[in-house]
């Protein structure tokens, strides 16, 4: 029985044979059967959609410019700049990715005055 658990450990069976197999077997097992029996916390975070497409374009050298539209941005009316640059890299964050740093910002307004569209000028 050690000699056998030693040439397991070792691997030291010929391709097809019954001990090869084994372990092969073994292994799939392990691989296949173990996320269902454990949680490696490896699953997508859920995101929610976007209400508009996001448009990412240089900057001319100096950065990106993304646009986003304001139903996609959760900032308060009253809130400070901090505020407002963190809710702009938490929307703009799963189409730029976290190593970004949002340099200043617009907001385009309707006819109505309500804010419909952010254009944010970030750098890597």
């Amino acid at each position: 029985m050690r000699k056998t658990l030693k040439s397991y450990f070792f691997w030291t069976h010929g391709r097809g044979s019954f001990h090869y197999d084994v372990m092969v077997t073994l292994i799939l097992a392990f691989i296949f059967v173990t996320p269902h029996l454990w949680n490696y916390g490896d699953r997508p975070t859920p995101i929610s959609g976007f209400s508009a497409p996001i448009e990412v374009v240089s900057d001319h050298g100096r950065g990106l410019l993304v646009m986003v539209s304001a139903a996609d941005v959760h900032v308060a009316a009253d809130a400070n700049d901090a505020a407002i640059r963190k809710a702009l890299h938490q929307a703009i964050e799963p189409v730029t990715g976290d190593a970004v740093f949002v340099t200043h910002w617009e907001t385009m307004t309707g006819a109505d005055g309500q804010p419909i569209q952010w254009r944010v000028h970030v750098r890597r």
